[in-house]
């Protein structure tokens, strides 16, 4: 995949403030290298050491690359589907998050869709590989499910759900990052989507940045009744950098507002949250985990 097609230009998304812009497509273009890396070289300690060279606020994308060109090698060659359970289970841990967000973008690519990869049996990180997906299909097909706000068919109920909350991530990018657009793309869509749109803005705006304090209190604002989800997407880019020791000022900053907690606190949030949890029959244990984050910025926020 060339390096073009994260391009706003290429993409068509709306650019907004040159600044946010360069900021989205340097993220682009870093998935980007940690895929054309992965397709390289699939040895665990040595794409990892190629990984780890570059920035460690960025570095978090690069895993996420790698991680959907190796499910991406998995899923097409049958007689070897190991590289991105090998990668994670030596190489990759820490950035559980992103490595589960991207073979949801590997999935994506392939048709029909595949529901045997491995990545998807873990009952709570499982349903980042669909937030992924979603998040692939808002990005690269956004005429289609943003504009035309369509579901895929194939998904459950619940699936669509977690669909939503990548679909609400890439928006941050369609949108430019730019407020007053994010809202009114929320807005157009059902009520009954609009919760995990915006859980999905809280998460990109706090682990992919771009913006400045005062923007993110305008998105605060702007959410309104979806405040407490809003948080919860910053919590989850909380903990996905503390769990990846790639913390960075702007996830803080983002947290400090969001979730008027440090982003620190709020990934203990997370963790709190996940102390006997189980699934109900209504209900995965990620949507448990999910309320529970939420139940709990009820008040704060």
């Amino acid at each position: 995949m060339p390096i073009e097609e994260v391009t706003f230009a290429r993409r068509g998304f709306w650019e907004g403030d040159s600044r946010a812009r360069k900021r989205l497509e340097r993220i682009g273009k870093t998935l980007l290298l940690g895929y054309h890396a992965a397709l390289e070289e699939t040895d665990p300690p040595v794409l990892a050491q190629r990984l780890n060279l570059i920035d460690s606020e960025l570095r978090g994308f690069s895993f996420e690359g790698a991680a959907m060109g190796l499910a991406l090698l998995d899923l097409i060659t049958p007689w070897k589907r190991d590289r991105w359970r090998l990668f994670f289970n030596k190489a990759a841990d820490t950035h559980r998050y992103m490595m589960h967000v991207g073979v949801g973008f590997a999935l994506a690519r392939v048709r029909p869709w595949i529901k045997t990869h491995c990545a998807l049996t873990d009952p709570l990180l499982g349903w980042l590989v669909v937030d992924g997906y979603g998040f692939h299909q808002g990005y690269f097909e956004w005429p289609r499910y943003v504009v035309q706000q369509e579901l895929p068919r194939h998904l459950s109920a619940y699936a669509c759900r977690a669909f939503d909350q990548g679909l609400g991530r890439s928006l941050w990018f369609v949108d430019g990052a730019d407020v007053s657009r994010i809202q009114e793309t929320i807005a157009a869509f059902s009520s009954s989507r609009q919760a995990d749109l915006w859980s999905g803005i809280g998460l990109a705006c706090a682990y992919a940045g771009g913006v400045d304090a005062d923007a993110i209190k305008v998105l605060k604002t702007a959410a309104g009744p979806y405040r407490r989800q809003l948080a919860q997407g910053a919590a989850f880019a909380g903990k996905a950098r503390q769990q990846a020791g790639n913390r960075a000022d702007h996830t803080d900053l983002t947290c400090r507002i969001l979730c008027d907690l440090s982003a620190d606190a709020a990934a203990g949030v997370t963790d709190e949250a996940l102390k006997d949890l189980h699934a109900n029959e209504k209900e995965p244990a990620y949507e448990v985990w999910r309320r529970r984050i939420q139940e709990t910025f009820e008040e704060r926020v």
